[in-house]
């Protein structure tokens, strides 16, 4: 094979071809005989459930894997990228769904790391803070170049490992899942950045579970089902019900199941007293049986911090917490689960799973106490009640030994809510309960929080997406800087009311 020349990527971008590309793993395929064109200069999308092939198509392309069989083309030329600084080499970036942030080095020193301007092997501060403030400004992302990445959300995270990308000047560029951790005044303000990199004639392969996004951006869109390629088509002729029945092979139907009200005599199952911890302040809130509580607001308004406060995760400075009219006194999670307050975290890979561990261990994790005897873990009760927990949440997988980190994102989140379930909770904290997850997946979330409810479990929703927090909530509130600014009910939720709360200049 021969690598084509090294070009002015600021005008010369090239058509990407692949040619019966196949990948397997583990003797599992994830690509069949895949035969796709990318034209240069053009959004093209690539969309399906986790596990669809999707991402491997993009690592492929990206240099960070290599195909079993088939061929790739740049242009005239047939490629094999040794490594992504090889594609990169030759014009290609991508922005992976895992972070890869340097968590000791300021967030200028991550953006232009590997390229940063020297003298004499000295890297030359000033102007490495120049190249990043107008590379930022360019952007729209407001940040301090000598901030300490490892000090930044998950969704300020995001926005690095994407400025990164674009520093680099490259013809083609893979985005998987660039806005998942972004608000959405954010994901605008990317998707703007996505339309201008078009425009100048570089080519954006975008690869998101969010389609209104992808209609809403892309020229082109292919869809991909269980390695296979199913169809490739103009976005011009694509709607969202069309997309996903191509990527089911079904209809899903309404993606929010039915509310089911809440009884006017539930009980209060949890109330929270003038609550202040680190980024939350004087919250009050209230939770009956059976209700699922939203909470909105951009990111850094104080949600996943008002969540952590009441899974006792976080100081609190004062306030309390009653749960099941008893007072919820302790410093750790601990104390939340012998209350049976549990919650799902913001980021399942951070912050919840054993990633190489084996779905067992990460399901019963919160639970071995009873699991045990004298100490010793009851290996057979074990296996049964996981099993049982699995049949429950619906997760696919190869059995209770499998590793965590080999199933899909939305197989990964319904271990966690396996595990939580065990606890056998009165409240449920789900904080993105859908990140990173395809949309069949998200419909299944969505009916066993609704089937949970039912049950008379108590549950608090927080999202970035606002439709997902109207589509599931029976309340909203809405919080800004630390704060519950308002709360809203019945025909008040809607998105006008929300976002006009989130950006409102008083309290």
């Amino acid at each position: 094979m021969t690598s084509a020349p090294h070009r002015n990527l600021e005008t010369d971008t090239q058509e990407i071809r692949l040619l019966g590309v196949s990948k397997s793993f583990g003797g599992v395929a994830a690509l069949s005989d895949i035969a796709l064109t990318i034209k240069p200069g053009e959004i093209h999308s690539l969309v399906g459930e986790n596990g669809a092939g999707k991402s491997t198509l993009g690592k492929i392309i990206s240099g960070i894997i290599a195909q079993d069989s088939g061929s790739l083309k740049l242009g005239d030329h047939e490629m094999s990228f040794s490594s992504p600084r090889d594609a990169l080499a030759h014009g290609i970036v991508t922005i992976a769904q895992e972070l890869a942030i340097v968590p000791a080095l300021t967030v200028a020193e991550n953006v232009l790391l590997g390229d940063e301007p020297r003298t004499r092997g000295f890297i030359k501060r000033r102007q490495l803070r120049k190249q990043f403030s107008d590379l930022a400004e360019k952007v729209g992302f407001k940040f301090s170049a000598d901030t300490i990445a490892g000090t930044l959300s998950i969704a300020d995270q995001q926005k690095v490992e994407i400025l990164r990308a674009l520093s680099r000047n490259a013809s083609i560029i893979i985005m998987d899942e660039p806005t998942a951790a972004l608000s959405r005044i954010e994901s605008h303000a990317l998707h703007e950045v996505i339309r201008s990199l078009a425009s100048e004639g570089k080519t954006v392969i975008l690869i998101s579970h969010f389609l209104s996004e992808v209609l809403s951006l892309s020229n082109t869109i292919t869809v991909l089902r269980d390695g296979h390629l199913i169809k490739t088509l103009a976005a011009s002729d694509a709607t969202e019900d069309g997309l996903i029945e191509l990527m089911l092979g079904r209809s899903l139907g309404a993606l929010y199941p039915p509310k089911v009200p809440t009884k006017f005599d539930s009980p209060s199952v949890m109330f929270v007293n003038n609550l202040s911890a680190p980024g939350a302040s004087n919250a009050w809130l209230s939770l009956r049986a059976g209700e699922i509580l939203g909470i909105a607001g951009l990111v850094g308004s104080g949600r996943s911090e008002l969540a952590r406060a009441i899974y006792q995760d976080s100081k609190t400075f004062s306030g309390s917490i009653t749960v099941n009219g008893k007072p919820l006194s302790g410093k750790s999670p601990r104390t939340a689960l012998r209350s049976r307050v549990v919650m799902i975290p913001e980021s399942r890979k951070d912050s919840g799973l054993l990633l190489e561990r084996s779905i067992q261990e990460n399901i019963t994790l919160s639970s071995l106490e009873n699991m045990s005897k004298w100490g010793w873990i009851l290996r057979s009760r074990e296996s049964k009640v996981t099993k049982q927990a699995l049949e429950l949440v619906k997760v696919k997988s190869a059995g209770v030994r499998q590793k965590v980190s080999a199933l899909s994102g939305g197989n990964q989140q319904k271990v966690l809510f396996a595990r939580m379930l065990l606890n056998s909770p009165r409240v449920l904290i789900a904080d993105e309960p859908t990140r990173g997850v395809d949309v069949g997946s998200k419909r299944a979330i969505y009916d066993l929080l609704t089937d949970l409810a039912k049950d008379g479990l108590g549950i608090i929703v927080i999202s970035s997406d606002l439709e997902e927090v109207l589509g599931l909530a029976h309340r909203v509130i809405v919080m800004r800087q630390g704060r519950i600014v308002t709360e809203l009910t019945g025909r008040a939720m809607n998105e006008q009311a929300v976002l006009e709360a989130a950006f409102a200049e008083q309290f």
